[in-house]
């Protein structure tokens, strides 16, 4: 809890200092210069680096890590510091992705951060081998990722982020890995602490030196806080604690091959761009998709401390709660899709590409044309 609050307070007290060094700089990010942003001002955009600050000297004092906690710290350290060049001078996104993963193999090889077998109902334990270790920098690199592509929108990256680690922190201390659970509690408060800044309209961005640490970060603690342990929840945890950025990147990547672009391009194709366009605020925007995480995390928590099949024998009780409360959550997550769809006509209208096209334009180039408009760059 003092790691918490240190935390919190660290990041209040760093980000108006990283905000003026900002403007110094001039690392600052302007709106339409080379991909399609929802901003029209300029905004600093290395508020990652005040994060940066509230986790890791609250965790190096506090909790001070050792063994694969370590590891942890001193990847985290790298990717801050890749996401830093990346905001002052530019990288490629295939660079990106290559120093991510050299980073990545710092913890998992070298202090053995890896899960080396997960639970699976019905199966038993799944034991993975030697793949333990591809697996396992696979599984943080694309978590870095994930958040790295979802801050796109105003508070959403670090609403999220605070979700997921509040989450990993009482499932870690539910298998008793405290310092586990303590690392995840400071990340949380850095995230609420940015918050304070980051929502709408933001005084400053994270930018990729703090979504590439949160992101890596987090990858790392659902590996040893929840993906280690040999129960069935180790594997729907994670995935339904993250599972809007999941959702979010899986969808953006589908619709950006189907169009025969490049998985990594920018486009406004992501959740938060269709609630915009819908037309929510980008506060009612970020805090329906972070309900929406909230209760995917909820649910996590009920499998955990209400689970199914307690001590590897079937409760009907606790089964029929489980399947009433997922019930709930998929109608809750089928409406949120539903939401985002149904928007395809009155975009085309609101867009005028209807009228453009003429009323014989086929089904297929009205979502091309739409396509076409939603990843060209604004001028």
């Amino acid at each position: 809890m003092w790691g918490l609050v240190a935390a919190t307070a660290l990041v209040l007290a760093a980000t108006p200092l990283t905000v003026r060094l900002a403007h110094r700089i001039g690392a600052v990010d302007q709106p339409n210069r080379d991909r399609p942003r929802i901003h029209q001002q300029p905004i600093p955009r290395i508020g990652g680096v005040a994060i940066a600050i509230g986790i890791l000297v609250p965790y190096l004092a506090i909790v001070q890590p050792h063994g694969k906690l370590l590891g942890i710290a001193i990847g985290a350290v790298l990717i801050c510091l890749v996401g830093l060049i990346d905001d002052l001078k530019g990288l490629k996104p295939s660079a990106k992705m290559l120093a991510t993963v050299a980073i990545a193999c710092i913890p998992v090889i070298g202090y053995g951060v890896r899960f080396e077998h997960i639970g699976l109902p019905f199966f038993g334990t799944l034991d993975f081998g030697w793949a333990a270790y591809p697996l396992a920098i696979l599984w943080i690199a694309l978590v870095t990722n994930l958040v790295n592509l979802i801050d796109g929108m105003d508070a959403l990256a670090a609403g999220l982020v605070a979700i997921s680690c509040l989450t990993f922190a009482i499932l870690a201390a539910s298998f008793g890995r405290m310092q586990v659970a303590a690392l995840s509690l400071i990340v949380f408060g850095a995230c609420v602490g940015f918050l304070r800044h980051n929502y709408h309209p933001a005084k400053v961005f994270m930018g990729d030196c703090g979504a590439l640490l949160l992101g890596f970060v987090l990858g790392s603690l659902a590996i040893e806080g929840v993906l280690k342990s040999a129960a069935t929840i180790a594997l729907a945890a994670p995935l339904l604690i993250m599972a809007v950025p999941i959702l979010d990147t899986s969808f953006v990547v589908a619709k950006r091959l189907k169009y025969r672009r490049p998985p990594w391009g920018a486009d406004h194709n992501h959740f938060y761009h269709r609630f915009l366009r819908i037309g929510f605020s980008q506060r009612r925007t970020a805090a329906y998709l972070h309900m929406w995480a909230a209760l995917l995390s909820a649910y996590a928590l009920l499998l955990r401390f209400v689970p199914p099949r307690p001590y590897g024998n079937w409760d009907m009780s606790h089964s029929i709660v489980a399947a009433v409360a997922g019930i709930g959550v998929i109608a809750a997550s089928v409406w949120m899709v539903y939401v985002l769809e149904i928007l395809k006509e009155r975009h085309l209208a609101s867009l005028r590409i209807i009228r453009r096209g003429g009323p014989d334009l086929e089904a297929g180039e009205h979502e091309e044309a739409v396509e076409e408009v939603l990843t060209a760059t604004p001028r």
